[in-house]
């Protein structure tokens, strides 16, 4: 299903492009109050957060407009992890719930994310819906000014988010004794990590918590976990947590600073909740799961299907399969008894839940081998250079060159300007001479 503005994670692009502006924002919030307005024909809530971005100033209150605009009520609770605002869209029963935020991508991007009632980020099919309300003329969207939403600024969302997080443990759960480095990547986690860590007794050292509007994930965060490995080391740590952006991602480090990204991560957290009677029916990955992994499931007899990458395909097949846990390797990962969608500052508690009565992390995690894999993320003008015969051909002559020794993938990003070329073999010079074909004719 093709999409003008959507991409596999909302919208997305440089602030002050074709889709990243005020006049864009405006009709995206008159296009998705419309559409949620018309589902009851009454006045509605739409609750709104964004990241650390500078350009948040200057989409936010277009965004705001065009909620009003469409008879929406909103609240804006500012700074705030996506996964936040998608538990706060559902708890206060809100129609609608926006993340203004461009994730682990760099401040000159920005762009938002939605979710429903449900707390689910919007289906395809939705999706669709609000675009043909984009492009519609913005006079017939606008309410009569008595049927104009209200707006209110809230200053209590991260400290419910705190709430309905620290609700999901036992009462008497601490981490007393505990020293852990996090990295906020100066993004939408800087207040909430550190105070959640604190609250519960942690001694915490942080890094990424003084955003300026233009640092996030600039050399910090879960895209440079180099950060947490040295710091682990350095202040003998007993972990090393790293987010991105909104915090919706985790990369973490063991006691040892050894990194762990998100396929370690669902391995150790599967494996406990199996033993556990936890997990209910396998586990979702994605096309970019490492084949270690796999493997990893298949012998110690847990079901494993791979989705479409994006944690919103990662949910769907969750649902549909009825398994509650999911996620992929760049560290979204969606533990379904608690959440609708990936959440850095959850998997870590998670994860310290499990290691609290003094188990190492190092223990917990480093599951499996992983497979060799290489990617390369390539910045491309326009991303249906992968359409070009030439480059089909290219991808079909590697994995015929591979044949049957690994595994080749070659994908648009969905959230950025790249062609994304992964591959996986134990014979290393294979899978260079492989990848090497195709990258030939993407460069």
């Amino acid at each position: 299903m093709t999409k003008k503005y959507f991409g596999t994670d909302g919208i997305r692009g440089t602030i002050n492009s074709k889709h990243i502006n005020g006049d864009m924002f405006f009709k995206f919030g008159l296009a998705s109050g419309t559409y949620f307005r018309s589902q009851k024909k009454i006045k509605q809530t739409a609750i709104i957060a964004k990241d650390t971005r500078l350009s948040g100033y200057t989409l936010e209150p277009a965004l705001v407009s065009g909620l009003a605009s469409a008879g929406m009520h909103v609240y804006t609770f500012g700074p705030m992890p996506t996964n936040g605002l998608a538990m706060l869209t559902k708890t206060m029963k809100a129609n609608m719930g926006i993340m203004i935020t461009a994730s682990h991508n760099p401040h000159n991007d920005n762009g938002l994310k939605l979710f429903g009632p449900d707390g689910m980020k919007l289906s395809d099919k939705i999706e669709k819906k609000i675009e043909k309300l984009i492009d519609k003329k913005i006079s017939k969207n606008l309410s009569s000014p008595e049927k104009l939403g209200r707006v209110k600024r809230l200053e209590s969302g991260t400290k419910e988010y705190l709430k309905i997080l620290k609700k999901n443990f036992p009462k008497e759960f601490n981490l007393r004794g505990l020293r852990i480095v996090i990295d906020c990547a100066n993004g939408a986690g800087y207040k909430a990590g550190p105070e959640l860590l604190r609250s519960l007794g942690a001694k915490v050292i942080t890094i990424g918590v003084n955003p300026n509007g233009t640092n996030i994930n600039k050399n910090c965060g879960s895209t440079y976990p180099n950060k947490i490995k040295i710091a682990v080391k350095k202040y003998k740590a007993h972990l090393g947590i790293s987010l991105d952006g909104d915090a919706d991602r985790i990369i973490m480090s063991d006691e040892v600073g050894n990194i762990i990204d998100g396929d370690q991560i669902i391995a150790a957290i599967a494996t406990r909740w199996k033993n556990k009677k936890m997990l209910k029916g396998g586990v979702i990955g994605t096309l970019m799961s490492n084949y270690g992994l796999e493997k990893f499931f298949e012998t110690n007899k847990i079901r494993f299907i791979r989705a479409n990458v994006g944690d919103r395909y990662v949910k769907e097949q969750m649902q549909k399969n009825n398994f509650n846990l999911g996620g992929e390797q760049s560290g979204h990962i969606i533990l379904g008894k608690f959440a609708t969608t990936g959440d850095g500052l959850l998997v870590a508690l998670e994860v310290l839940f499990a290691i609290r009565k003094g188990k190492k992390a190092s223990s917990f995690f480093n599951k499996f081998k992983k497979t060799p894999q290489i990617l390369e993320n390539i910045l491309v003008k326009d991303k249906s250079i992968i359409n070009k015969p030439d480059v089909k051909k290219s991808i079909k002559k590697a994995k015929k060159l591979m044949n049957g020794n690994g595994r080749i993938l070659v994908r648009a990003s969905g959230t950025e300007s790249k062609i994304r070329v992964m591959g996986e073999s134990e014979n290393k010079k294979l899978l260079e001479k492989c990848l090497n074909i195709i990258l030939a004719k993407i460069k």
